[in-house]
């Protein structure tokens, strides 16, 4: 039996209510996020906040490698697509634990305000510029949004090897974050952290909708 195509899985996807839900409310929330990211990062990058003294920094010499950050990060997003493209399961996840990690993200950033590390080599990137309204944002610190990017990926993720291919791309992209004094030591390590308890209660929240609504189906079909 032939296996189905990419439309096939979708449009299948896009036939079960409560799944046609989750895409079109998950993307819609995604999509008001990115538009207001830009507005708060210019709003937290004026005001002061606290330099920490990190070890760890301190004895790391700053080197530009924002090429080798941003080829690791996007050769991961296409993977992601590539798979999610076989999988819409695999979207819906990423969009709706997406906005939970960012959202705390943000709330995070709002309340541990923070200086730069010092040594700080800017990172630029004309793509990912947009979430930042292509200004110069410095201070968008605790929790780091690379690695939790990263992180989320490798746990959305189904097959074995995407898997240890996301686990080393996302140690190595934190390991370079450090390098270029991007960020603090705590921001990386915080990062996998927050988003494993946000991808967890994402899982709970898409299973226990899933659920309710067999269970109502189930309820109507009985009635009839």
């Amino acid at each position: 039996m032939p296996a189905a195509s990419t439309r096939e899985i979708w449009k299948a996807t896009w036939n079960t209510p409560h799944k046609k839900q989750q895409i079109i409310i998950g993307t819609v929330i995604m999509i008001a996020v990115v538009i207001v990211m830009p507005h708060f990062f210019n709003g937290i990058q004026k005001r002061n906040g606290k330099l920490l003294d990190d070890w760890l920094l301190a004895i790391i010499p700053p080197r530009n490698v924002s090429i080798a950050i941003f080829a690791i990060i996007w050769a991961m997003i296409i993977l992601a697509i590539a798979r999610a493209m076989k999988d819409p399961s695999i979207y819906i996840t990423y969009c709706w634990a997406y906005v939970f990690v960012t959202a705390a993200r943000l709330t995070c950033i709002s309340f541990v305000p923070l200086e730069p590390p010092t040594g700080l080599i800017q990172l630029t990137d004309p793509i990912t510029g947009i979430f930042y309204g292509n200004s110069v944002i410095t201070k968008d610190l605790f929790f780091s949004g690379h690695t939790a990017t990263l992180t989320l990926i490798c746990f959305c993720l189904k097959r074995r090897n995407d898997k240890i291919v996301a686990t080393v791309a996302t140690i190595s992209v934190a390991f370079l974050l450090l390098v270029q004094h991007i960020h603090y030591t705590i921001d990386v390590l915080a990062a996998p952290v927050f988003t494993y308890v946000f991808y967890l209660a994402t899982r709970y929240f898409l299973f226990k909708n899933n659920k309710v609504n067999h269970d109502l189906v189930k309820s109507f079909r009985a009635m009839e």
